[in-house]
C-alpha cells in the first residue's frame, strides 16, 4: 500500500518555516534562518518529529538547482565579467586560509590521548581533510539571503556568486588530491579534465541554446508558459550534465544556464514564475532540510572544546581570508566584510564532504559532531550577519547610504513604470 506520509511531512515542513520565517523577520533577521531553524527543531536533533526522507531528499534537490537558477537569471554578466579575476583570488585567499586554519585546529586536538580517532588514514591526511572541510562555502544561503535583502546584483553580491562558484571548483580539487592520497583508484588529472571539459561544455551548449532560443522568440509571440518550461529543461539538463558526466556540481550547471537565460528579452517575466514556486514550495523544503540532516552525537569537554576552537576558526577563517582576496582586489572595507562574511556558511557542502571523507577513512567518527555543529552555527549566523554588514556602506541601511537606497528605488520604480500607473490612478 502507498504512503502519503510525505503530504504531512510536506505541509508541515512548509507550515513551520513560514511561521518561523515570519518570527525571524520580527526580529530583524533574514526569512532563511527561520526555514533553517524549523528544519533543525523537526528534525533528530531535537523533536526528532521528521527524518530526511527520498521525497525530502530529492525535491531539496531541485530546490537549490532553481535557486541557483533564479541566482543565474538575476545576475548581471557584465558586472560578473569585471569581478571575474577578483572572485578568483577571493576564492582562492577563501580556500588557503580555511584550510591551513582547520589543519592547525586538527593538528592540535587530534593526537593520542586527546580525541582518538578511528580513522585509517594518516593523521597527516586526517588533519588536511578538517581543513578541506573549512574550504566549503554553501553559496545557497547567502544566494537566497541576498536576494531577500535586494542586494543581488550588487558588486558585493556579484562577487560572493562569482567566488563561491570558483570556491567550489578549487574545493572539488582540493578534494580530489587528499582522497587520492587515500584511495589510488581516483585520478587528479581525469577530475581537472571533467572540470574544464564542462565548462567548455557549458559555453557550447549555452551558445546553442541562446541563438536557438531567440530565434524561436521571434515566432513564438504567443504562449509564454512554453518559454517557462523550455528554459527549465535546459537547467535541468545543464544541471545533469554537470553532475553525472563531469562531476561538477549540480548547481554550478544550474547557475551557467541562469546567466544564459539572463541575456534574453523575458528574462524579468521567467524569473517571477520561478521565484514564486520557489517562494511558495521548493526553498522553505530546501533550507529546512539542511536542519532535518543534522544529528548531534554525545560530545564530551574535550570534543567541545575542539568544537568551540572550530566554529570561531571556520567563521574567522572565511571573513579574514575572503577579506583579504577582497582588499588585494582594491575593494572597499565595507565590501571586503560583506564578501568575507557571504562566504561563512558551509552548509550541506560540508556535511557530504564529511560524509565523504568518512565513507574512505579520512575522518574519525568523533569529529563528525563537531563538523555538524559548524555547519549549522555558520548556516545560521551568515544571513544574520549578512543582514548586519550591509547596513553599512554607500547601498547601506544608514545615514546617507539609506538615502542613495531610496532614490535607486526610486529610479527602478521609474524604468518599470510604476510611477505612471499610480499617477494615472491617483486621476
Amino acid at each position: 500500500m502507498a504512503s502519503y506520509n510525505f503530504l504531512f511531512d510536506l505541509a508541515l515542513i512548509l507550515l513551520t518555516t513560514k511561521v518561523f520565517g515570519l518570527i525571524t523577520r520580527r526580529y530583524n533577521m533574514p526569512q532563511v534562518v527561520g526555514a533553517l531553524l524549523a528544519g533543525l527543531i523537526l528534525g533528530p536533533a531535537c523533536l526528532n518529529i521528521l527524518k530526511e526522507t527520498t521525497f525530502i531528499h530529492d525535491t531539496a534537490e531541485i530546490g537549490v538547482v532553481v535557486l541557483m537558477f533564479c541566482a543565474g537569471m538575476e545576475t548581471d554578466i557584465d558586472e560578473l565579467k569585471k569581478s571575474g579575476k577578483a572572485s578568483f583570488v577571493i576564492a582562492l585567499f577563501g580556500v588557503i586560509v580555511p584550510l591551513v586554519g582547520g589543519f592547525a585546529i586538527a593538528y592540535f586536538f587530534n593526537k593520542p590521548g586527546v580525541i582518538d580517532s578511528d580513522a585509517n588514514a594518516s593523521l597527516f591526511l586526517q588533519n588536511i581533510f578538517i581543513g578541506v572541510i573549512l574550504t566549503a562555502t554553501s553559496v545557497s544561503i547567502s544566494v537566497e539571503t541576498l536576494k531577500e535583502m535586494g542586494k543581488l546584483k550588487t558588486h558585493s553580491g556579484n562577487a560572493i556568486l562569482g567566488a563561491a562558484i570558483i570556491d567550489d571548483i578549487l574545493g572539488i580539487i582540493a578534494l580530489t588530491i587528499v582522497t587520492s592520497m587515500a584511495d589510488s583508484s581516483i585520478s587528479l588529472g581525469v577530475v581537472l579534465l571533467k572540470i574544464v571539459g564542462f565548462f567548455v561544455f557549458a559555453i557550447v551548449a549555452g551558445v546553442i541554446f541562446y541563438y536557438g532560443y531567440k530565434k524561436w522568440e521571434k515566432l513564438a509571440s504567443k504562449g509564454l508558459r512554453r518559454h517557462a518550461i523550455v528554459v527549465f529543461v535546459f537547467c535541468l539538463l545543464l544541471s545533469y550534465c554537470a553532475e553525472v558526466f563531469f562531476g561538477v556540481a549540480d548547481i554550478t550547471g544550474a547557475f551557467v544556464a541562469g546567466l544564459v537565460i539572463s541575456k534574453t528579452q523575458r528574462t524579468q517575466w521567467l524569473a517571477s514564475k520561478f521565484d514564486t514556486i520557489s517562494y511558495m514550495f521548493l526553498s522553505p523544503l530546501f533550507f529546512a532540510s539542511i536542519g532535518i540532516k543534522v544529528a548531534l552525537p554525545n560530545m564530551n569537554g574535550t570534543i567541545i572544546g575542539f568544537t568551540v576552537a572550530l566554529v570561531v576558526v571556520a567563521v574567522l577563517t572565511k571573513i579574514v581570508g575572503c577579506g583579504l582576496g577582497a582588499k588585494l582586489c582594491k575593494y572597499k572595507n565595507y565590501q571586503c566584510a560583506r564578501i568575507g562574511v557571504g562566504m561563512i556558511s558551509r552548509g550541506e557542502v560540508a556535511l557530504i564532504v564529511a560524509d565523504k571523507g568518512s565513507s574512505l577513512g579520512l575522518m574519525g567518527t568523533n569529529f563528525l559532531g563537531p563538523v555538524v555543529i559548524v555547519v549549522v552555527i555558520t548556516t545560521i549566523i551568515t544571513p544574520i550577519l549578512l543582514k548586519f554588514v550591509f547596513k553599512f556602506g554607500p547601498n547601506g541601511t544608514t545615514g546617507a547610504g539609506k538615502l542613495v537606497e531610496n532614490y535607486e528605488q526610486l529610479e527602478r520604480f521609474r524604468e518599470d513604470g510604476e510611477i505612471q500607473k499610480l499617477n494615472t490612478e491617483s486621476r
